[in-house]
């Protein structure tokens, strides 16, 4: 049976969600996330892809990319989890899948709804119980987005950087933006998009967007 095609147009953005295998655990200890993260790092860098932002929790992964094209978010993906899975099995003595099949993605449109996914991304942990603010939560992109700290993986989009003239005003922006809660509906279409590698944005971008095979 062919694999269903993913929408990516170039120039747009995608969220990327990548679960582990039943949903269940696939960090352990801060070691496991910090091998994640600089495999993560080697893979962009190699495929050429920004990732702008990004949470790794418990059991799933998010990540908010634009890479050139198809083949290279494949490649990147691959070799993230398949370094993951070997050093995982490795570390615990096991053997088996570590992933829940392929990886989840939809594009992004990025006026207005490019920093709403950012946020939605970062505010994982606090949503989940796990902390009672952002930047408590040391595996995710806030820090570097929201308090400047230095993440090397971090790669700011053009409409992060429109947020304010200089690195400051750009911070103070942003902070600004996690002042809005956000509603059930913005919620539900960053998660009914991302589950079902669709598309977010409004209806006149959805309906620009044209699925093209995808590897």
């Amino acid at each position: 049976m062919p694999r269903a095609s993913r929408a990516l147009l170039s120039a747009v953005p995608l969220h990327v969600i990548q679960r582990g295998h039943d949903r269940q655990p696939c960090f352990f200890v801060d070691h496991d996330f910090h091998a994640y993260r600089e495999w993560l790092h080697e893979q962009a860098l190699s495929v050429q892809c920004s990732v702008h932002a990004y949470v790794l929790m418990s059991n799933h992964v998010h990540l908010l990319l634009s890479v050139p094209d198809a083949p290279r978010l494949a490649a990147m993906m691959k070799g993230v989890a398949q370094a993951y899975a070997q050093y995982l099995n490795a570390r615990q003595r096991t053997t088996g899948t570590v992933w829940d099949g392929r990886y989840k993605s939809c594009l992004v449109q990025t006026e207005g709804y490019f920093l709403m996914c950012q946020r939605y991304i970062e505010l994982n942990p606090v949503r989940a119980g796990m902390v009672r603010f952002p930047g408590n939560y040391k595996w995710s992109s806030y820090r570097a987005n929201a308090e400047g700290r230095h993440d090397a993986l971090v790669a700011p989009h053009a409409m992060y950087q429109r947020l304010g003239r200089d690195a400051s005003e750009r911070r103070q922006a942003y902070l600004r933006l996690f002042q809005e809660a956000f509603t059930p509906i913005q919620i539900e279409q960053i998660r009914a998009a991302g589950n079902r590698g669709g598309v977010l944005g409004d209806k006149q971008f959805i309906a620009s967007a044209k699925p093209a095979p995808q590897p």
